[in-house]
C-alpha cells in the first residue's frame, strides 16, 4: 500500500517530530483487521429467519401460491396435488423450508463479496476490532517499554476507515482528547483523498507538537522504536 518513497517520507516527519521530544511515534498502516466472518453468518441467519415470516405478514399466503403455480404450470399438479389439506400443509412446510435454506445459502454468499461484507458491518463492530489491533501492535512495537512511557501509537486501517492514536495513560491525562481528535482527522482526511501519507504526515505533526509541549526533549533523540511506518 506505501511505496519506499512514501516510506521515506514518513520517517523523514516521524523523525523531525522526535527530535523535539523525549517521545517515541510509530504509525502502522493495515489494509483491514478482520474479515468479520460472523457478519456473513448472522446476515444469513437473518434472512432466513425474519424474511419468510415478514413476506406471512405482509399478505403472502403459501397454499395460494401453490394454487397459483400449479394453475401456471399443470405439469405441478401430478406430484403437488394431493386431496386432503394435511397433505398440502406439508408440502407448503417443505417448501417453507427449502426457502428457509436458500436465503441462507444465497445472503451467506452474497455477504462474502468485500463490499456487501464491509457495507453491512457494524460501525461499533469496525471500531472495536481497530481498537484490539491497535493496541496489540502499541505493545507488539515495544511503545509500551519506552523509558518515560511517552510513546504514541497512529493506527489507521483501510477498508474499516478507522483510525486511533493509542497513548500512555500519562500522555493522554496530559494531551487530552482534542490533539488525537485532530490527529485522527488528519489520517481520515488523508485517506478520503487517496492519499494516506500526507494524512499520516499530519497527524505526526500534530502529535508530535504535543509532545514536544508536554515532554519536551533533553538532549539528543535516542530512537527506541524504528521509525518506520508498519504495513499490516
Amino acid at each position: 500500500m506505501i511505496t519506499e518513497a512514501q516510506q521515506q517520507q514518513i520517517m523523514a516527519a516521524v523523525a523531525r517530530a522526535e527530535a523535539a521530544t523525549e517521545g517515541e511515534i510509530v504509525c502502522v498502516f493495515a489494509r483491514q483487521v478482520s474479515h468479520y466472518p460472523e457478519v456473513s453468518i448472522a446476515a444469513a441467519a437473518f434472512a432466513a429467519l425474519v424474511l419468510p415470516p415478514v413476506a406471512l405478514a405482509l399478505g403472502a399466503h403459501p397454499l395460494e401460491l401453490l394454487h397459483q403455480a400449479q394453475a401456471l404450470y399443470p405439469a405441478l399438479s401430478a406430484w403437488t396435488v394431493r386431496p386432503n389439506p394435511e397433505a398440502e400443509l406439508a408440502i407448503v412446510l417443505d417448501d417453507y423450508a427449502i426457502l428457509q435454506g436458500l436465503l441462507f445459502t444465497v445472503v451467506g454468499l452474497v455477504s462474502t463479496l468485500p463490499a456487501v461484507r464491509r457495507l453491512l458491518t457494524p460501525g461499533t463492530l469496525k471500531r472495536h476490532r481497530v481498537h484490539k489491533a491497535a493496541w496489540a501492535q502499541f505493545v507488539a512495537t515495544g511503545l509500551h517499554t519506552t523509558a518515560g512511557a511517552t510513546g504514541v501509537l497512529i493506527f489507521a486501517s483501510l477498508d474499516d476507515r478507522v483510525v486511533e492514536v493509542v497513548a500512555e495513560e500519562d500522555i493522554h491525562r496530559k494531551v487530552g482528547d482534542k490533539v488525537w481528535a485532530a490527529a485522527v482527522a488528519a489520517v481520515r482526511g488523508g485517506m478520503k483523498a487517496r492519499d494516506p501519507v500526507k494524512g499520516f504526515v499530519g497527524a505526526i505533526e500534530i502529535c508530535g507538537a504535543a509532545l514536544a509541549e508536554h515532554f519536551p526533549a533533553a538532549g539528543p533523540h535516542a530512537n527506541a522504536v524504528s521509525d518506520r511506518l508498519v504495513e499490516l
